[in-house]
């Protein structure tokens, strides 16, 4: 383990906040058949069943902030496997 503990940083809670909004959008899709991206950024002018090149991109973004996602609940997992008394310790040499 480093001697400096891990934090989640910028990135790490944009995704978390990204995904979040993604996970409160697909409830609202599987709740009450409303897409808040398509009710937003539009369908580009096609039958609801077709999906606009933005909403494409911001889906994309928010899968990608789903995987990194992956990767921020493993760093917490290993900040939480660190020991309480190496935790103090490090607290007080910083």
């Amino acid at each position: 383990m480093a001697a400096r503990m891990m934090r989640l940083n910028w990135l790490d809670w944009t995704a978390l906040v990204i995904t979040v909004i993604g996970a409160l959008n697909w409830g609202l899709v599987g709740f009450f058949s409303f897409d808040l991206i398509r009710a937003i950024f539009g369908t580009g002018g096609a039958p609801t069943a077709v999906v606009s090149t933005f909403s494409r991109v911001i889906f994309a973004i928010v899968g990608l902030a789903g995987l990194y996602s992956i990767y921020s609940l493993y760093k917490v997992g290993q900040m939480m496997a660190v020991p309480m008394a190496e935790r103090e310790r490090m607290k007080r040499a910083a």
